[in-house]
């Protein structure tokens, strides 16, 4: 069946181009995994924090290698990418933020995102969050980037805001757990939209508040 608009995006969008690394500050960036990473990827999936929101595990060098490894075959389909987010002195990831879901035909993705333990309450993923957006806009000229997660994960919730994501609305018993259905907080950003965060959002609501 004929399509009756162009795809707002060409295919070959990703693919024709390398991973490219993306500088977060002074202290991060944003590169893609290598083989090397696979035990920090297995201490990442070992977390319970991780896996309470991210539903999997990884058992053995092995199959975190091959989730390393995946991510260049996702590239080149144009599906989802992934990067490490690393400590820009010892080239240690400390956390992943990434795309899922990609659709060139409508110029969007999903984001995903998660922090080392040891690194959890330094802003990371909020910052790398930032950086992937900027990139995702100027760059690649995706149109609308969302993400979702589930309402008692007031952490990831923080990091949407503190991204200017607005939250959207809420999906009902939209996500599955280890402990069942979720009810679900749906964010986005618009590529010219808005781009205000949670604590500009704040300001403003009292700026415009009766004294």
């Amino acid at each position: 069946m004929p399509l009756l608009i162009e795809p707002a995006l060409p295919a070959g969008t990703f693919r024709s181009a390398r991973q490219p690394c993306l500088i977060v500050d002074d202290r991060l960036v944003l590169r893609p995994w290598c083989a090397d990473d696979a035990d920090d990827v297995g201490a990442a999936f070992a977390c319970p924090v991780i896996q309470r929101w991210h539903v999997r595990r990884i058992d053995g060098a092995d199959e975190a290698r091959e989730w390393i490894a995946s991510w260049e075959r996702r590239w080149t389909d144009e599906t989802d990418a992934s990067w490490a987010v690393v400590d820009a002195r010892e080239d240690r990831p400390v956390g992943q933020v990434g795309l899922r879901a990609i659709s060139l035909f409508e110029a969007s993705a999903q984001l995903s995102y998660w922090v080392l333990p040891a690194a959890r309450g330094a802003g990371i993923a909020g910052d790398a969050v930032a950086a992937l957006t900027r990139w995702a806009f100027e760059t690649i000229r995706l149109n609308r980037l969302f993400l979702l997660h589930s309402t008692a994960n007031a952490a990831s919730c923080r990091v949407a805001g503190k991204a200017g994501y607005e939250l959207e609305g809420t999906l009902r018993s939209s996500m599955l757990h280890v402990d069942g259905w979720h009810d679900v907080h749906l964010h986005a950003r618009l590529r010219n939209g808005p781009a205000t965060s949670s604590a500009e959002r704040t300001e403003a609501g009292q700026a415009r508040s009766p004294h």
